[in-house]
């Protein structure tokens, strides 16, 4: 029998925490964070991993260096034939930005944690065959944890998701 995850609202609530709870509540921050700092640094071109001529805002894709670089692996004429489309680029940015503010403020984290997860499969099948592995690198162990943050509910500790709309609203959960 499957059991839904329920946890109190209110000054109660911060009693009946387990330390796991904060630990997803920390990978679910952490995780957070690389999505929404892949967007900072693909849009503005803060240099840390996209130089500032290859901006977003300067003109750059986001897409393009990735998706190019897949040319020779398994799946790279596909993947290398979606680099530099518009459409690809605003789907890209568009998940990146809406996928790390979720999980940051713990609101919609099972849509975002699905999201999350499809993001990082094709992200992992685009370089497929992989260098260093056979099968395993950190696209599947990041999609592995972000299956486990919404099971665990963990947008309720540390975010937002005791507010009462998001109780109210499974999309919200």
């Amino acid at each position: 029998m499957a059991t839904t995850i329920h946890k109190p609202a209110g000054t109660a609530e911060l009693a009946a925490r387990l330390p796991a709870d904060y630990v997803w509540a920390a990978a679910r921050i952490s995780i957070g964070w690389i999505f929404l700092w892949a967007f900072l640094d693909k849009t503005f071109g803060w240099g840390f991993a996209t130089p500032a001529a290859k901006a977003w805002v300067a003109g750059g894709s986001p897409t393009t260096g990735f998706l190019k670089g897949t040319g020779e692996n398994a799946l790279g004429g596909f993947f290398g034939g979606l680099a530099g489309q518009a459409w690809v680029d605003w789907l890209f940015m568009a998940g990146l930005l809406g996928i790390g503010l979720a999980l940051i403020l713990g609101i919609g984290t099972r849509v975002a944690a699905g999201a999350g997860t499809l993001m990082l499969v094709l992200m992992w099948a685009a370089e497929l065959p992989l260098a260093n592995n056979p099968f395993m690198d950190e696209h599947l162990i990041y999609a592995i944890v972000l299956i486990g943050l919404a099971l665990a509910g963990a947008g309720t500790t540390f975010g937002l998701g005791n507010l009462p709309i998001v109780r109210r609203t499974p999309w919200l959960q």
